[in-house]
């Protein structure tokens, strides 16, 4: 089998017989470059795996050469090399498409990492280039990762696209949009169809950490830091060295979190607590929020160079309103998992008066929404037929549909005038009270249920438990 071959461009003569001499041992071929039209020429001499490329050439920069790499040989993974602290390069490299940049002086430990992921991403790139066709040919239903993200919405279509496309790099990427959308399903597919899909994908809720643990939550410590660290602890960090690191909800992260967060990114290393050196970590960063983390950074909540380095890319997920055909296919999709669940032979069929009131409502919730809907419906529904009733839906004022159960006391079927059971008893009043407060709530805060549990005066923890003894999630 042939080697692998590496362009390393750069005016440093150290730079280059470094990177050289690093690469050689790993079994490469190199060759190297002094200048952009140095490179070009080599370019158009034969095909490389990698391009490692400096920013500043004598006859013009990396961001150049990149993006004629770009047009040209789309499949070759770039690396830019920045200068030591120079933030606002790395961060435009990454933007123009690098798949990630590595400072001077070179860490030779980071570099090799880099290399081997990136040589797998040139591999990705040539098979999926190759089967592009079939691909094609397979259109929304397709099979695999992406098969998970349903629908053939022009919303949808879009989200598509552009997961295929920042999965090609290591750009950390920012994930917008409303709560129950799919936000964390969408970092998932980034992290599956990119080169760390092998690595582990690991997904923390920033807002249900507490704050005096999330120091040791994300970096670790040693033993005997503080009282009660009776043994070594792995930081979320560690965990997902090699894959990807998904913060959810990351508008929760308090002040002095955001900072060292920053210089985790930034330096590419965690120094658990009470320990005396940085350790490094090789973690890509996923984030998402359905706050408006714009308006925050504005407001002075959000730090402006944390924000700078999450949102090198920003994706948003499109709420449900504004994919209404994606809802028939969402729907047989949940309908199918719940039968799975539940042992069923066939899925419970929807009448086409409950389709149509699926297709007029707002969904607040989203994606989220619409699947506890489905599975109210379906321990609800008679012979497995889901009717329009069984749906607990009713016309809101805004032109939309809100749930009988998060409409309280004087709705539903008693408002109508029909017949409703007799005198409850105490616990039942109890719990059916904490169920609509609860729903009531979910709607409010659009399904985010830390920001519920905040308004409700409860723990995250606490919430967790009611949903689940309540059957509500």
């Amino acid at each position: 089998m042939s080697k692998q071959t590496v362009l390393v461009v750069d005016d440093e003569r150290d730079i280059r017989e470094l990177l050289t001499i690093t690469l050689g041992r790993m079994n490469l071929l190199v060759e190297s470059a002094g200048s952009v039209a140095d490179a070009k020429r080599l370019l158009a001499e034969r095909p490389f795996d990698l391009c490692f490329t400096d920013m500043r050439l004598p006859d013009g920069s990396g961001q150049d050469l990149l993006y004629l790499i770009a047009a040209e040989y789309p499949e070759m993974p770039v690396a830019m090399i920045t200068a030591y602290g120079n933030v606002d390069a790395a961060v435009n490299a990454l933007k123009a498409g690098a798949f990630d940049f590595v400072s001077k002086p070179v860490d030779i430990n980071m570099l090799r990492r880099l290399v081997q992921t990136a040589l797998r991403l040139g591999q990705q790139r040539r098979e999926m280039a190759e089967s592009a066709a079939g691909d094609a040919a397979e259109g929304a239903a397709g099979t695999g990762s992406a098969g998970r993200l349903v629908g053939v919405s022009p919303a949808i279509e879009q989200v598509r696209t552009t997961i295929g496309k920042v999965a090609r790099s290591q750009a950390p990427v920012y994930i917008s949009g409303e709560s129950g959308v799919g936000k964390e399903l969408v970092a998932r597919l980034i992290h599956e169809q990119g080169p760390r899909g092998s690595g582990p994908f690991v997904p923390v809720n920033c807002g249900a950490v507490p704050s005096e643990l999330m120091e040791s939550e994300f970096f670790g410590h040693k033993k005997g830091s503080f009282t009660g660290a009776n043994a070594d602890k792995e930081g979320l960090f560690q965990a997902a060295h090699g894959g990807t690191l998904f913060l959810d909800e990351v508008a929760d992260l308090p002040m002095h979190m955001q900072v060292k967060l920053l210089r985790v990114i930034q330096e590419k290393a965690v120094r658990p607590i009470g320990a005396h050196a940085e350790i490094p970590v090789d973690v890509r960063i996923l984030s998402a929020t359905h706050k408006d983390l714009a308006r925050l950074v504005e407001r002075g909540l959000f730090r402006q160079d944390l924000f700078y380095r999450i949102n090198v890319i920003e994706l948003r997920v499109p709420p449900l309103r504004e994919r209404r055909e994606d809802v028939p296919r969402l729907t047989a999709r949940v309908l199918q998992r719940l039968a799975a669940d539940n042992g069923m032979d066939t899925p419970p069929r929807l009448q086409p008066e409950a389709l149509k009131a699926l297709l007029d409502y707002g969904f607040p919730g989203n994606v989220r929404e619409l699947e506890n809907i489905l599975e109210r419906a379906v321990a609800l529904c008679e012979d497995g037929v889901i009717e329009r009733g069984d749906l607990m839906l009713l016309p809101a004022a805004n032109g939309g549909a809100e749930t009988a159960a998060s409409l309280g006391p004087g709705s539903g079927a008693a408002a109508a005038g029909e017949t409703t059971p007799g005198p409850q008893s105490l616990d039942d009043m109890v719990t059916t009270l904490e169920r609509e407060k609860i729903m009531q709530t979910l709607q409010k805060t659009r399904f985010n249920k830390t920001a519920a549990a905040r308004e409700l005066g409860i723990t995250f923890r606490a919430l967790r438990y009611k949903l689940k003894k309540l059957g509500i999630d």
